[in-house]
């Protein structure tokens, strides 16, 4: 195997596993990219741990700074509540797309009634 080709191999093997690390996965007790909320009870941690927590770590905001899940900064964006944060985590807002599909069903909701109890306690560290 020639060098370049070698390393074209190694480039595409990193990209591969960069994906498969931080790629979409299925929420917690999926079924088709939904939730099961009948024997499985849906968990914001567990899916704010999955899906959210590596550019949210403990509230923050690895990608902008300023945009935490801090209640200051939830109310200067004009969120209120759970509810208000489950439509940014279903839908999207500014540069963060929406998880809605990837959260499933219910799944948005348990999130953002998980982070508004983290932003209101200051987000404890556990």
């Amino acid at each position: 195997m020639t060098r370049r080709a070698r390393s074209l191999l190694l480039i595409g093997l990193a990209m591969l596993l960069g994906w498969l690390i931080v790629g979409p996965r299925p929420a917690l007790g999926a079924e088709n990219g939904s939730v099961m909320a009948g024997s499985i009870p849906i968990s914001g941690a567990a899916l704010f741990g999955q899906h959210c927590a590596g550019c949210h770590v403990n509230g923050g905001n690895v990608i902008r700074r300023g945009k935490t899940l801090r209640l200051a900064a939830l109310r200067r964006a004009g969120l209120q509540s759970g509810a208000d944060v489950a439509r940014v985590a279903a839908l999207g807002q500014g540069q963060m797309g929406g998880y809605g599909d990837v959260l499933g069903a219910g799944g948005p909701e348990a999130v953002g009634d998980w982070v508004w109890e983290q932003a209101l306690a200051d987000w404890p560290k556990s």
